[in-house]
């Protein structure tokens, strides 16, 4: 598969990239305004190389496996075809989250770089105008709630969730559909109205203020209910401002992320078990 090939290269480019900028960070104005436009830009990466790894990666698996006659062998052991798909589907997971933990790495060890460097330059200027102790250390940790720590960790736990509901979706389309090309669009169109299931509850609240029922509301409703909601999912945004996410929000990300995933995977079943391969 070729395109893993283009995706590391990518990634590495886009990393790359942003190492170098990191030099003339520490002379910005607003320091807290460099450190998110750098994890704006590394989490802009991260999403693309995600998303594109998911919906590639597993929507040429099944396709693949039929070509090479790799799914004959592998079925006519005592592999059921639920063992199959699971198997298929958390090797891509792995192979992402080890995508994602070696740009994890590499953005949280040049974060921490950039805001020592910082930190550096920063104090005893701080020092040398008489600033008391208590805004110095005001200063230390605003600085060091925009690098590398648990926030950063969860801004890319919320990527890879996202991913894996991509991945999910991809699996189930490609276990009936006979073009992989249509696998890959369906599943991009997937992404991007999961990024408009926000706008469209505020289409249903807005009709159901003014009492009004339409066909646009019915429209809304099932986009609402049906298509993930991506925007939901997107903690790194609390982390590129540098907030603090609470532990409920968090929860429940990670339980609607479960929920698309689980109900995806039964589909991905249910339909692959009677398909004549």
């Amino acid at each position: 598969m070729k395109v893993f090939y283009f995706l590391v290269v990518f990634a590495a480019i886009m990393l790359g990239m942003l190492w170098v900028d990191f030099g003339s960070v520490g002379k910005a104005q607003d320091s807290e305004q460099s450190l998110r436009v750098m994890k704006g830009a590394a989490f802009f990466s991260m999403n693309v190389f995600a998303a594109v790894f998911a919906i590639a990666a597993t929507a040429l698996l099944i396709p693949k496996d039929v070509e090479d006659r790799t799914l004959y062998t592998i079925l006519c052991k005592p592999v059921t075809r639920l063992d199959y798909l699971l198997g298929r589907y958390f090797g891509v997971l792995a192979m992402l989250a080890i995508g994602l933990l070696c740009m994890d790495v590499l953005l949280s060890a040049a974060l921490w770089h950039t805001v020592e460097g910082m930190l550096a330059e920063q104090l005893p200027a701080m020092q040398a105008l008489g600033f008391s102790q208590e805004l110095i250390d005001e200063r230390v940790t605003t600085l060091r709630q925009h690098g590398a720590g648990v926030g950063l960790q969860l801004g890319v736990l919320a990527v890879f969730l996202k991913a894996a509901v991509l991945a999910a979706v991809a699996l189930c389309l490609s276990t009936f559909s006979t073009s992989t090309l249509f696998t890959l669009l369906a599943t991009l169109v997937v992404m991007v109205v999961g990024l408009m299931v926000d706008e469209a509850r505020g289409v249903m609240a807005e009709y159901a203020a003014h009492g009004r029922e339409s066909r646009v509301l019915s429209v809304a409703h099932w986009v609402a209910y049906l298509f993930p909601d991506f925007k939901l999912m997107s903690l790194e945004d609390a982390t590129i401002q540098g907030r603090m996410l609470e532990l409920g929000l968090i929860l429940r990300v990670c339980l609607v992320a479960a929920l698309h995933v689980s109900i995806a995977l039964v589909l991905s079943w249910f339909i692959f078990r009677k398909k004549e391969v």
